[in-house]
């Protein structure tokens, strides 16, 4: 496959860069899919988790919050585990413990309980996350990184898109449990099929793999402001996604009187977008460097989040098609920064893909957890949306903000230098 043969072959040079096979990208969606659905396809269920349990809906959005806690700190451990031992192995562990962790959400008797059980399922699942990004780097060259990781994104967003919408259908059915039956299932699917078609991709075994060990690779990226200055860019590019998921069902569903499952329907609109703008990378990575998509993608970001303002201003977005609308433009944008930026960000030490992808994550997932907490707390105690759209503008600025840590053109040629240069060494 993609011109590995065995379970734990080298990568033969004269292959890389090849369109994927139909099986290596199902793969990789379905690795890189699972947290994400897990998390979003529980979000519609918020509202009537609180008043199942009697509690404050900040309380209820720790099912949310924690689990991002969890993607965050499961990114830290696995990325390097994946650079030190192989991708597959660490993967395994991790769905297994997914698997696990989300049987015990089925028979949970308490909202502690709960809130503990996806962290857990968190932990297990972001594996798919982090070693899905590494993989892809193993695979491909800096310019194809960002173009493959837009590719598999937008694959992944069809299903995902889907799956609050599917959350809710579910929850106004069988009710919130029924959700982790589901969760459960996908997730054995997942294992499965990376038990039995997913060969090593891994460079642990190349001289300078060797010769680095973590400190070297951490040591390594942090003295990198390019490596600063694309994370940077991603983690805040990604808040805008984390506060208007901790905040949206509580403006749709408590303040404008709308069910579980429309909210879930309006949500996917933003999947559909974010699913868009990927399409739109996979197009034109090949034509234009990460940089320039980068601004691109944070142009959009801007012109939403102020359109959103204004609509918050003008008192017009008290239904979700206004709210949405412009969410949309946000997340059009919020594609290419995200891809083009995590690219960026993986390729400064392609020997240590695992370790910079895990960094990256926990750093964006935990700033995250605390965006989506920050989100709920605005929409669950403000009488308008306002608030909301004011943390998203202010995200989006923040996002433009970030680009200053990238470094001068100068110093981004001599880290361009040091990218081929590594290329070539692990290719020996």
């Amino acid at each position: 496959m993609h011109g590995i043969v065995g379970r734990y072959a080298t990568i033969d040079a004269s292959r890389r860069d090849l369109p994927p096979s139909k099986l290596l990208l199902l793969l990789l969606v379905l690795m890189n899919g699972a947290a994400p659905i897990a998390l979003y396809i529980f979000v519609p269920a918020l509202p009537v988790l609180a008043s199942d349990f009697s509690s404050d809906i900040s309380v209820a959005q720790m099912t949310v919050s924690l689990y991002m806690v969890g993607l965050a700190c499961s990114q830290l451990i696995m990325g390097p585990l994946s650079d030190r031992f192989g991708r597959r192995p660490v993967l395994l562990g991790g769905l297994a413990l997914m698997v696990a962790a989300s049987i015990g959400c089925i028979f949970a008797q308490t909202l502690p309980q709960l809130i503990g059980l996806r962290f857990l399922q968190a932990l297990g699942g972001a594996s798919g996350m982090v070693i899905s990004r590494a993989i892809i780097r193993d695979l491909y060259s800096r310019d194809r990184v960002g173009g493959m990781l837009s590719l598999v994104i937008a694959v992944m967003m069809i299903a995902q898109m889907l799956s609050p919408l599917a959350g809710g259908v579910i929850e106004t059915a069988l009710g919130w449990r029924a959700i982790f039956y589901a969760v459960t299932a996908g997730a054995i699917v997942v294992a499965a099929a990376i038990t039995l078609a997913l060969p090593e991709t891994s460079r642990r075994s190349t001289p300078t793999a060797q010769r680095g060990g973590f400190r070297t690779d951490l040591r390594s990226l942090f003295g990198s402001r390019a490596f600063i200055g694309y994370v940077l860019c991603q983690v805040l590019a990604s808040a805008i996604i984390f506060i208007f998921a901790g905040g949206g069902p509580y403006v749709v569903v408590t303040q404008m009187g709308r069910s579980s499952a429309e909210y879930g329907a309006w949500f996917a609109s933003s999947g559909f977008a974010y699913l868009m703008g990927n399409v739109f990378c996979v197009k034109f990575s090949p034509r234009h460097s990460l940089d320039r998509l980068i601004w691109f993608g944070l142009s959009l970001q801007i012109v939403g989040a102020l359109l959103n303002l204004a609509w918050g201003v003008l008192g017009w977005n008290q239904v979700p098609s206004w709210l949405f609308g412009t969410h949309m433009i946000i997340m059009f944008g919020n594609a290419a920064v995200m891809a083009n930026a995590a690219a960026g960000a993986i390729s400064i030490r392609p020997q240590a893909a695992g370790t910079a992808s895990g960094l990256m994550g926990f750093t964006q997932f935990g700033f995250g957890s605390l965006c989506s907490q920050a989100g709920a707390w605005l929409g669950g105690h403000f009488g308008t949306p306002l608030p909301l759209n004011i943390a998203i503008f202010g995200t989006a600025l923040a996002c433009a903000s970030a680009m200053i840590f990238l470094v001068p053109r100068r110093n981004l040629i001599a880290t361009e230098e040091m990218i081929e240069k590594a290329e070539e060494e692990t290719l020996v």
